[in-house]
């Protein structure tokens, strides 16, 4: 699982388009695409920023103690579901 997909997920959980996204972060819409396509690696404040953005703590603590993509993808997945049905 690619780190890209999971920070797309987490910006697609909190109901932002890449540009929304790209002015939150002070970036061109192009760079947030490359960040989601694993074309750009981010920093470790963009990322910080990119958390806070998107309310993904819990997305963040996962990966950062060894949580598989795959694992963190269907919870990410899983509660867009949830909410989605409410």
């Amino acid at each position: 699982m690619k780190f890209g997909a999971i920070i797309q997920a987490c910006r697609e959980r909190a109901g932002l388009s890449q540009e929304q996204m790209a002015e939150k972060l002070n970036r061109s819409r192009s760079c947030i695409s490359k960040y989601e396509n694993d074309k750009k690696t981010l920093d470790a404040e963009t990322l910080m920023r990119w958390v806070e953005a998107t309310g993904a703590k819990d997305v963040a603590v996962a990966f950062f103690c060894g949580m598989d993509g795959l694992s963190i993808m269907q919870n990410v997945i899983g509660l867009m579901f949830t909410f989605w049905l409410i």
